[in-house]
């Protein structure tokens, strides 16, 4: 493209695309705005409910074949993003911002007449955008046979494979919840200051940790207990920073925990309170054995505090 191109103008046809480009963001935002889906998206999960679009599924061939043999019908691949500024709380923004994706997959999977989505992945962007993170989601939206589709979709992060085994052993999936809770501890007596102590635990700190991820917990059963009455802890994601402040040493220790929420068969071995059930890890499941499946959070030493 020379100079004088630049001069011309856009042609034609530059200006058509420029303002379909705009009319898509413009159809985008507002309907982000109402929490509906995009038309272009509302279209697209339509004609795969209809059965007019080839259906599209993150699930393994081997898992296709499991599922579907239980009567479940892959209908399409759902995703939701939520780009969330932390005004205030790095932690609690977390499970606001999860919580804002997942119920735009939600909204997703109800116009894809889904009763559930499955394999839901948590992603993140690692992307150095000051005071802000990504959060989304994305999975397979199905169809169970014989059940009308449901207002209120299950939406849970267990791979295919597991949630067909949690359904034989009559535990069944219901949702997402999540956890998250910090604290900061000003050591202004020095308490943690241990060097020449030789090997010594620090019951500051401990004490520290003990509160936070306990709260984070009960946080985690309080957001599950409509849901059902135990939880799969998939994602334990905990961070200490330490600073001074003072001639001080101050601690900030965060804990964030998401899992998928489960309704199992009452009486032995299950109560009504929740329970954590399994801790699937970040690392693998202890179900299967497969390959890290969540790699929402990975430790970022660099990241701010609050």
């Amino acid at each position: 493209m020379g100079l004088f191109d630049f001069l011309k103008g856009p042609s034609p046809e530059q200006q058509q695309t420029q303002q379909e480009s705009a009319r898509r963001q413009a159809d985008i935002m507002m309907n982000i705005r109402a929490n509906r889906p995009p038309s272009g998206t509302m279209a697209r999960l339509q004609q795969a409910r209809a059965g007019t679009l080839p259906w599209i599924a993150t699930l393994t061939p081997a898992e296709l074949m499991v599922v579907r043999s239980h009567g479940l019908r892959p209908i399409s691949t759902v995703s939701a993003t939520c780009w969330l500024h932390y005004g205030w709380s790095w932690t609690l923004g977390h499970a606001q911002g999860w919580d804002l994706a997942l119920a735009r997959l939600k909204e997703e999977a109800k116009a894809a007449g889904a009763n559930a989505v499955l394999d839901v992945k948590m992603r993140t962007i690692p992307l150095a955008v000051e005071n802000s993170m990504d959060f989304t989601l994305i999975g397979t939206a199905v169809h169970v046979e014989g059940l009308p589709p449901s207002p209120d979709p299950i939406v849970a992060t267990v791979p295919a494979l597991e949630f067909v085994k949690l359904l034989e052993a009559d535990v069944v999936p219901t949702g997402i919840a999540v956890g998250a809770h910090y604290e900061w501890l000003n050591d202004w007596r020095g308490a943690t200051n241990q060097m020449w102590q030789g090997n010594t635990e620090s019951w500051a700190l401990s004490r520290l940790w003990e509160s936070v991820r306990q709260q984070a917990h009960a946080n985690l059963r309080q957001h599950a207990m409509p849901q059902g009455n135990g939880v799969l802890a998939h994602l334990n994601f905990s961070q200490m920073f330490e600073r001074e402040a003072n001639e001080t040493k101050e601690y900030l220790a965060r804990h964030i925990v998401v899992a998928t929420v489960v309704d199992a068969r009452r009486g032995t071995p299950f109560q009504h309170d929740i329970k954590m059930l399994v801790d699937i890890h970040d690392g693998g499941t202890p179900l299967t054995g497969t390959t890290r499946h969540h790699q929402s959070y990975a430790s970022n030493d660099s990241e701010g505090a609050i």
